[in-house]
């Protein structure tokens, strides 16, 4: 039997776990034991920390893996590409890693090679955005960190320091990056890659709760946009994924588009996009098993990439506050069909700081647009 390596057991590496072993595959996973589903359903267990690439590596080479991969996840997409250097497997080179993880080094990467991209700097203190000259607004935010942690909106150099410092506070390399804003509605782009060729699947759109956090509220699939846009996006994303050298696995690149129609990167991971995004709303509106395709280029296989809209929209919305409370009730009681899943997790007592303290998740989905449009965020 194959053996393919994992990097995290969180709720995140469930569905890649699940389907691995779908596939015949034995799993073998790592992360810090703190009890998480993926740790149960693995068919090895390793208790070691994600961020210990180096002895992680050791551990694959004794066991003879096939294979190593993971899902929705930066600080994993860093060790997984670092084992399969290590052990002469399937992934990403270390220049690419630095250029797909870390913000800062990502936006000169773009700027090298002509990619539409916000000016950006590392940002130490108030005074450096000054003698930049960046112009407000600007976003702070840490240069290595996703899911909404540690953004700030500023109009002013009044909070910069204390957002400087939050930035830090919540990035592994203690860095914060400070970069123009762009207005503009938000999207999201998955995409697989095969030793340097790539396929765009789908454009999602992005609803968020807006300044000075950002944290995504829901996201719609597939984005309803004209044929011309969807093709300059195509061009563009193809362009940036070649600028971060990203040749193999999953992308996930988040851009913006503003009124005159001009296209601007945020960032792109070398990593499937999380939120459900690429484990439920791909294969409901394109019918393409992505994290199949994923396990595949792990194991050196090309991967399958018949993909065609089926007619079927999909959406997720997550639950922040009562009025998504209410628009899972109104759901349930007025189109219940369209309810493909849901997970009600935490606390709703407990404030929403960034996308890891929301409090669930539901999954709808249907043939008409403006059906599911109603029970989306308005942002």
């Amino acid at each position: 039997m194959k053996k393919l390596a994992i990097i995290g057991a969180s709720y995140l590496q469930v569905p890649l776990i699940l389907k691995a072993k779908e596939m015949g595959l034995e799993t073998h996973v790592f992360a810090w034991q703190l009890g998480d589903e993926g740790e149960r359903i693995a068919d090895r267990f390793y208790p070691i920390s994600i961020v210990e690439k180096e002895e992680i590596a050791e551990r694959c080479a004794e066991i003879g893996i096939d294979g190593v991969c993971s899902i929705a996840s930066d600080l994993a997409a860093i060790t997984v590409n670092y084992v399969a250097n290590r052990l002469g497997l399937t992934g990403n080179s270390l220049e690419c890693t630095k250029k797909s993880t870390n913000k800062h080094i990502m936006r000169l990467a773009f700027e090298a090679n002509g990619d539409p991209s916000p000016k950006s700097i590392i940002v130490n203190s108030a005074e450096d955005i000054t003698e930049a000259g960046l112009r407000f607004p600007i976003i702070i935010k840490p240069s290595d960190r996703s899911g909404s942690r540690g953004i700030m909106k500023l109009e002013s150099l009044c909070g910069a320091e204390n957002a400087i410092k939050l930035a830090k506070e919540q990035s592994f390399a203690d860095e914060a990056v400070a970069e123009e804003f762009v207005e503009g509605k938000e999207y999201s782009i998955e995409g697989i890659s095969y030793r340097g060729t790539h396929h765009i699947l789908t454009v999602t759109e992005k609803f968020t709760t807006g300044a000075p956090n950002f944290i995504e509220t829901g996201h719609l699939q597939p984005a309803d946009l004209p044929g011309d846009i969807t093709d300059k996006i195509r061009k563009v994303v193809i362009h940036a994924l070649d600028s971060l050298e990203i040749e193999n696995g999953a992308s996930h690149s988040e851009i913006k588009i503003n009124s005159m129609g001009e296209i601007y990167l945020i960032e792109i991971g070398g990593r499937m996009g999380g939120d459900e995004i690429g484990s439920d709303l791909v294969p409901l509106t394109i019918g393409y098993d992505y994290i199949k395709a994923v396990i595949q280029i792990a194991m050196g296989e090309k991967p399958e990439l018949n993909t065609a809209p089926n007619g079927t929209v999909a959406a997720v919305r997550f639950f922040l506050d009562e009025m998504d409370d209410k628009a899972f009730t109104r759901l349930r009681k007025n189109d219940p069909c369209m309810l493909v899943r849901y997970e009600k997790t935490g606390s709703d007592l407990l404030p929403v700081k960034d996308s890891s303290s929301r409090h669930g998740m539901f999954i709808f989905a249907g043939k008409d647009r403006e059906r599911i449009r109603e029970y989306l965020p308005c942002m």
